[in-house]
């Protein structure tokens, strides 16, 4: 676990956010509606329920930042994580019926739908409410977070659900935002040291994130004993169980050296 909680730039992430949204615009823009009905990664999720979710879960930002300050200690980015895990099967009803009621439509429909979304979350990031920097919004069960911090669990959603979209369309990448992508892959480097907190191993995601995991005889000079190097799309997907760990390293996705590098029983770290 790091030393202290790492902070995130409001100004970065915000502008991270605008610039991922803008790029999955652009992608679903083109969108045919036989690719609608395409299946994912994600269960029983077409592309369409794919797409009714990002709006559902970026959706929550104007809302959240409209509505009432929530009371209450805020939530940890760690701690969302493990309360998503908790709720997704109540997510997963959500989406289902959010599908049927306002993505069920040709594709000029849907493009519609998401870009009425992303209008209102550009609208609501350009707004004086996300300037505030104690301002808190309530998220999943009725808890609450810190605005900045809740801005990068929409970056998470943003650029996780693009690679499943990506995925499912048959491409090899999506032209993530490299703020995006920076802050994605730190905060899911941060969740795996404080659920296997120690020194044991270092994970290396360059040019991202570095962090000491996993309990065990803690690393302090010269060259870490125990070491797994990945690129942060591979990290992403392995963090998200998007990714299988054996695979990953057969395919030379992953470096890992050391006996304790097998970070395996760890993952993922955010489902």
């Amino acid at each position: 676990m790091p030393a202290k909680p790492r902070t995130y730039q409001p100004q970065k992430v915000r502008a991270a956010l605008a610039g991922q949204n803008e790029a999955l615009r652009a992608v679903v823009h083109g969108v045919t509606a036989e690719q609608l009905e395409l299946p994912t990664r994600l269960g029983s999720w077409r592309v369409r329920e794919l797409l009714a979710h990002l709006c559902l879960a970026l959706g929550h930002l104007p809302a959240g930042v409209d509505g009432p300050e929530p009371d209450g200690p805020a939530l940890s980015l760690a701690g969302y994580a493990e309360l998503s895990e908790a709720m997704a099967e109540a997510v997963d009803t959500r989406v289902v019926e959010h599908a049927a009621a306002g993505f069920a439509g040709p594709p000029a429909e849907v493009s519609a739908a998401v870009d009425r979304t992303l209008d209102a979350v550009r609208a609501a990031l350009d707004g004086p409410a996300v300037t505030e920097p104690e301002r808190r919004i309530a998220v999943l069960g009725g808890r609450s977070m810190a605005l900045t911090d809740y801005l990068v669990t929409r970056l998470l959603e943003a650029v996780v659900h693009a690679d499943d979209l990506a995925a499912a369309l048959g491409r090899d990448a999506f032209p993530h935002d490299r703020q995006a992508l920076a802050a994605v892959t730190r905060m899911l480097a941060d969740v795996l040291a404080d659920r296997a907190p120690g020194g044991a191993v270092e994970l290396r995601v360059p040019p991202y994130a570095v962090v000491q995991a996993v309990p065990g005889p803690k690393h302090t000079r010269g060259t870490p004993p125990n070491v797994v190097e990945t690129d942060p799309l591979t990290w992403i997907r392995l963090a998200t169980g998007r990714a299988d760990w054996a695979a990953a390293v057969e395919a030379a996705e992953v470096s890992a050296s050391g006996e304790r590098s097998d970070l395996r029983a760890y993952l993922p770290v955010f489902g």
